[in-house]
């Protein structure tokens, strides 16, 4: 989990400020200097975010990928959102060696891995079409941000009152995936054991879609997962392996 560490400005004007559960997990979003026009631009934000929830969710029987997992969808009958997610979810299966994979033997499919980063970067991508240049959107620490330098908190691994690092994104995104907060609920595809080569694996990237996939599937992956995210082109990483030795990339941004 990354936190973000309030930056030592002046005051901003314009600013809204608004926190929400949704999929699970508190989604948080900050608007700088938009005006008027930043409660509407929110608006669409999180309603975006609850759109993908009902859509995507393999934990409602009514959401897509529900009725998909059932066999009661076809492949011509899927959305062009749906259609996208898999076929990120099938590059990053490819890419990871099969580490990456939302369908697990004795499990339903379950996209959540790509899901979340995709949705808020997308979240991210409404609030620049709604004229919204400088923001923070967060999603249970997953972060993608504009228009600033915005510190970015990397969580301790076994210390919940601490970070082991700081970061700072201008126009960029950062994810961590770890066993911290919900255990071992990552697997490694190729094994279908529980990932435990790593505390955690926080990246860098362009996008959040491509941040929180990285993570995910690096993580995966184990201690060779960290020179795999590393050697991918704009990612940078910060691990901390089962041993609690930190291994970071020359352009991690501390």
């Amino acid at each position: 989990m990354t936190v973000v560490v309030p930056s030592a400005e002046a005051s901003v004007t314009g600013v809204v400020h608004r926190v929400e559960q949704i999929m699970g997990l508190p989604i948080s979003l900050r608007i700088e200097g938009a005006g008027g026009s930043g409660g509407e631009a929110a608006d669409r934000v999180f309603a975006w975010l609850r759109e993908v929830d009902a859509r995507f969710s393999p934990f409602l029987p009514d959401s897509e990928v529900s009725w998909l997992d059932r066999g009661e969808l076809s492949d011509d009958e899927l959305s062009p959102d749906l259609v996208e997610v898999l076929d990120l979810c099938e590059r990053y299966r490819v890419e990871s060696g099969g580490a990456f994979q939302v369908r697990l033997p004795g499990r339903g499919l379950d996209p959540c891995a790509m899901v979340k980063g995709w949705a808020v970067q997308r979240g991210a991508e409404l609030l620049r079409a709604s004229g919204v240049t400088t923001f923070c959107l967060n999603a249970g620490g997953d972060v993608v941000a504009a228009g600033r330098p915005w510190r970015i908190g990397i969580r301790h691994p076994e210390r919940a009152d601490r970070v082991c690092a700081v970061v700072e994104i201008t126009d960029g995104a950062v994810a961590t995936s770890g066993r911290y907060e919900r255990g071992d609920h990552i697997f490694d595809g190729r094994t279908g054991l529980a990932a435990t080569g790593l505390l955690s694996l926080t990246v860098v990237a362009p996008t959040l879609t491509e941040a929180d996939a990285v993570a995910t599937a690096g993580f995966a992956m184990g201690e060779d997962g960290v020179e795999w995210a590393a050697g991918r082109s704009g990612c940078e990483v910060f691990a901390v392996d089962a041993g609690r030795g930190v291994r970071r990339s020359p352009g991690f941004p501390v």
